[in-house]
């Protein structure tokens, strides 16, 4: 299978020179992810609105790609101030609960100043064994 990139629409993939998402055969990498509102390139306020922001276009990204949340092995958490956790835990919960992927939470400086959290993810494509 050979390897696809795939674009979310943002202007920022062609300037930066990033994908949205490589596809490699069974596997789904996904750029880190932060919350702006896809529709009005707002920035929420709160980091748990970012966070749903953010998750909600990974969702779509995988979909497009032909896989699910539920192929998510390892998730990477950014947060700006580790107070964010606690806002944000609950959200990744929601999603992650029962797919719990191996993951890690770092505390880093982001781009741009409203920016607080940015979540990247890497996904098998699962295989019914029979």
């Amino acid at each position: 299978m050979t390897r696809r990139l795939i674009s979310s629409g943002s202007p920022f993939e062609a300037q930066v020179g990033y994908s949205r998402a490589v596809v490699d055969g069974d596997w789904a990498f996904v750029a880190g992810t932060t919350g702006y509102d896809p529709e009005t390139r707002v920035m929420p306020e709160n980091a748990a609105d970012q966070a749903r922001n953010a998750l909600a276009l990974i969702a779509r990204t995988l979909e497009g790609a032909g896989f699910a949340m539920a192929d998510v092995v390892r998730a990477t958490y950014y947060f700006t101030d580790a107070a964010y956790w606690d806002e944000v835990g609950p959200v990744l919960g929601e999603v992650f609960g029962t797919i719990r992927p191996a993951a890690t939470a770092l505390i880093v400086g982001l781009i741009k100043p409203e920016m607080k959290v940015e979540i990247e993810v890497t996904a098998l494509r699962q295989r019914n064994l029979v």
